[in-house]
């Protein structure tokens, strides 16, 4: 039967609205990485997150927790912050600088079978029948919609990257969950401190690395709209849903930017929708409405 418990459909609500933001994402990275060195971008972004959500974690009634986490507490949220933000989206930001965004959304697809298995054996989280075959039918889906994938010799820089963050993004998704099961840490404590340690690192390496280039007004503009929305927002509402959804039931509804994209596509860029991607965009969706299904 599906869940229909108020806190499960509206945890579901929550992830696919965060879902749409990270996608429209996409589109203002692919244009702001014309200027903007990606890991340099990466970091600005995340840094500029941190700094807004900042003021509300030392808020008072913040702050009792923040004085009584423990060190095991703080371990987990650094190894977050490193796995989810420092090398998944640094991975996530080059492998849209170096390969097109078809073939990073291809490969991102497949983090939600590596995170059912993960969650099988570090967060004792076993699907059903019904959500096993769920998560085959979206990942059919993904294979049409992709159908016939070709990854060139000359982009195995871009691919192998791509797949560190994929590995990275499954790895994080088991700890965000580990986290937030238990709600013993606000999500707005968890998304600050973890960004903060994954920003630093992040927009450290970009410097160094890459370096500062002079940015324009719109340039700006991209960083601050990603920094404030889509990631400082959008981030503390995802580890809001973790509370409530299972690691492959949250997993799958980010995969579902596999729909939300080429939509966008199609209405801003004036991209063509053909069947053959219909087909595989209501297949992954469908896969993903299973898995937020179990058996009473």
């Amino acid at each position: 039967m599906l869940k229909s418990q108020p806190a499960h459909l509206t945890a579901v609500l929550q992830a696919l609205l965060v879902t749409f933001l990270w996608a429209t994402s996409w589109v203002l990275i692919k244009i702001g990485l014309k200027d903007i060195p990606a890991l340099t971008f990466a970091g600005l972004r995340y840094s500029a997150a941190f700094l807004c959500l900042l003021p509300f974690a030392l808020r008072a009634n913040h702050r009792v927790s923040l004085q009584s986490l423990s060190r095991r507490q703080w371990g987990s949220l650094l190894a977050l912050g490193l796995f989810l933000y420092a090398v998944t989206q640094g991975a996530q930001f080059l492998g849209l600088a170096y390969l097109p965004a078809v073939t990073v959304n291809l490969l991102l697809n497949f983090t939600t079978i590596i995170v059912m298995f993960l969650g099988m054996a570090f967060l004792a989280e076993q699907p059903t029948i019904l959500q096993w075959s769920g998560v085959g039918l979206s990942l059919a889906g993904v294979l049409v919609f992709f159908y016939p994938a070709a990854l060139p010799a000359d982009q195995a820089f871009g691919v192998s990257v791509v797949v560190v963050g994929v590995l990275s993004n499954a790895l994080s998704a088991i700890l965000g969950r580990r986290v937030n099961r238990d709600g013993d840490l606000h999500p707005l404590i968890v998304t600050t401190i973890s960004m903060g340690f994954g920003s630093l690192a992040l927009l450290t390496t970009g410097l160094l690395v890459q370096g500062l280039p002079r940015l324009s007004l719109l340039n700006w503009a991209f960083i601050a709209w990603l920094a404030v929305v889509n990631t400082a927002v959008a981030f503390t509402l995802w580890n809001h849903t973790l509370r409530t959804l299972a690691a492959l039931e949250s997993s799958i509804i980010n995969s579902t930017m596999l729909i939300h994209i080429p939509l966008l596509a199609w209405l801003f860029l004036g991209e063509p929708i053909t069947i053959q991607k219909v087909v595989g965009m209501a297949l992954a969706g469908l896969g993903a409405l299973i898995v937020q299904t179990r058996r009473a």
